[in-house]
């Protein structure tokens, strides 16, 4: 046999109950994963979106309930847990943002490198978290 032969690289196919508990995905594959999940949480809370809007920006009456349901609650939905969605927005938006301007820059500038796409996915997901708690901090009043 030659030595180009013995030298052959070897593919496995991941077998989704045995081999996903111990994969290691690259921070890049996370990035591209919460991508498409911070997509869809936008995608599927579009009417609490244009509620929020709706509401806040009806009236000065309707505002008030808009703050009163942050604050106390909606029927039987506790105002903590509609805060915990608009901070599942926030991230979702946040995150999406900044890892499509980091698609971008890779489109624009041909940026495609192990290094790159490690070191960007770990800024992107450091922005986005980050970002997160703090404005999460401002939503539950820390601040």
């Amino acid at each position: 046999m030659s030595e180009l032969a013995k030298k052959r690289p070897e593919f496995r196919n991941i077998n989704a109950f045995k081999d996903l508990t111990t994969y290691r995905l690259p921070p890049a594959g996370w990035v591209s994963i919460l991508h498409r999940v911070s997509g869809l949480i936008m995608f599927l809370l579009m009417p609490f979106i244009i509620w929020m809007f709706d509401v806040s920006v009806s009236s000065e009456i309707s505002f008030s309930k808009f703050k009163a349901a942050f604050n106390s609650g909606l029927g039987f939905v506790p105002g903590a847990f509609i805060k915990l969605v608009a901070l599942a927005l926030i991230w979702a938006y946040l995150h999406h943002f900044i890892a499509g301007l980091r698609h971008l820059w890779m489109d624009v500038n041909h940026a495609v490198s192990k290094e790159f796409g490690k070191s960007s996915a770990l800024v992107t997901l450091a922005l986005s978290i980050g970002l997160t708690v703090v404005l999460g901090a401002k939503l539950f009043g820390l601040y």
